[in-house]
């Protein structure tokens, strides 16, 4: 077990009297990975409090567009110690009513409207500070989410101002596309479930963009579904970053996206949608894919990728690239815990189905690094 780090805390060394409140720990995040690293310290007794920018738990969730439906059944889809109540696979409104009551169930120190403004050290401990508050704490647990900044083609600048663009993130359904036209750039999965809907509203649509490959079922099939364990044993067990084939599965997915596991190149075939090459260049403010096609369109929808946003951290935490410097979630920084990282440890870290052992395994560290000295008060 362990990571970078196996320092102890030294909680009299915090100043506590400037700080506005004193915790064990802060949760940052009150998404998923943030409710599972909370059932985990609740368990083992470790004082703390969730932090989350959100106006209500949930929200992360309903910020998504319209039509999403999880690709994992409910034995997968299911936060610890407590199964989602619906049948068949999750739609977007069930997982956030679910992750709201989950929180309320084992009745979490959620706090909300709280937007994290910076994580700083203190002597042996962290400071963090909101808009309002600012915290004392031995150790900070990020759960902030993979897709938090919409990742954009600097060329995206010179399309035509008159264009409609928008990024995967800001797109909730067709209402918002303009009339005439859609281009979706970013073949993976939500560029596809976007290029379907748009198809159906009735638009001309173009695709652009790599095929990332795709699933050999249709995971809506209760024939497929027997294959579903294997499945999520490959991603949680085999593509890992102890094994050869998981290392490289962790540097091809670097900028791009995963295999398509809903939607296939037949459907979007069969919906009339036109594939073309990449988009490389703008002509008389219009996109041009490598291929040479131009489409004539109304409006583009960015589905070019998203990365998390850590910049409130205020710590030697970055390689050179940007990417947090950790094994296995634990932090460079002693008493510093991410969750939720894309490959953290395996292919479903940053999945559903990921977060429950990566939680177990922070939390483990976390409690071998406390002195066993209660939080002055």
């Amino acid at each position: 077990m362990g990571g970078p780090t196996e320092a102890r805390t030294t909680r009299a060394r915090l100043p506590f009297a400037s700080m506005d409140e004193t915790m064990d720990t802060v949760v940052i995040g009150a998404g998923p990975a943030g409710l599972v690293a909370a059932y985990h310290l609740q368990r083992a007794g470790v004082p703390f409090v969730v932090l989350d920018a959100s106006g209500r738990v949930g929200d992360s969730w309903r910020a998504r567009y319209d039509g999403l439906r999880l690709f994992s059944p409910p034995r997968y889809a299911s936060l610890p110690g407590w199964r989602i109540p619906v049948c068949g696979f999750p739609t977007r409104d069930e997982m956030a009513d679910y992750v709201e009551a989950y929180a309320a169930r084992f009745d979490f120190p959620v706090r909300s409207g709280m937007r994290v403004r910076r994580v700083g050290r203190v002597d042996a401990g962290f400071i963090v500070e909101t808009d309002t508050d600012s915290y004392a704490c031995a150790s900070v647990v990020v759960a902030t989410g993979m897709h938090t900044r919409p990742v954009v083609p600097a060329l995206a600048r010179d399309l035509d101002p008159g264009l409609t663009q928008l990024h995967s993130l800001e797109y909730r359904n067709t209402g918002q596309l303009a009339p005439g036209g859609v281009l979706v750039v970013g073949a993976a999965n939500s560029g596809t479930d976007i290029a379907l809907e748009s198809a159906a509203a009735g638009h001309p649509t173009w695709l652009a963009g790599r095929h990332p490959g795709q699933l050999p079922v249709n995971i809506d099939r209760r024939s497929a579904q027997v294959l579903t364990p294997a499945f999520m044993f490959l991603h949680r067990h085999v593509m890992t970053l102890d094994t050869p084939i998981g290392r490289r599965m962790a540097r091809q997915l670097r900028g791009h996206g995963v295999n398509l596991i809903r939607n296939k190149l037949a459907d979007l075939d069969a919906a009339g949608i036109v594939r073309i090459g990449r988009i490389t260049d703008v002509r008389d403010g219009h996109p041009v894919a490598d291929d040479g096609a131009r489409p004539d369109v109304a409006t583009v929808v960015w589905c070019t990728g998203s990365t998390p946003d850590h910049s409130f951290l205020d710590l030697p935490v970055f390689a050179s690239d940007g990417t947090p410097l950790h094994q296995r979630g634990v932090a460079s920084e002693p008493g510093l815990y991410f969750l939720g990282l894309q490959f953290q440890y395996a292919l479903a870290s940053s999945t559903l189905q990921g977060l429950d052992r990566d939680a177990r395994h922070i939390v483990r560290h976390l409690m071998r690094c406390r002195t066993a000295a209660p939080m002055p008060v």
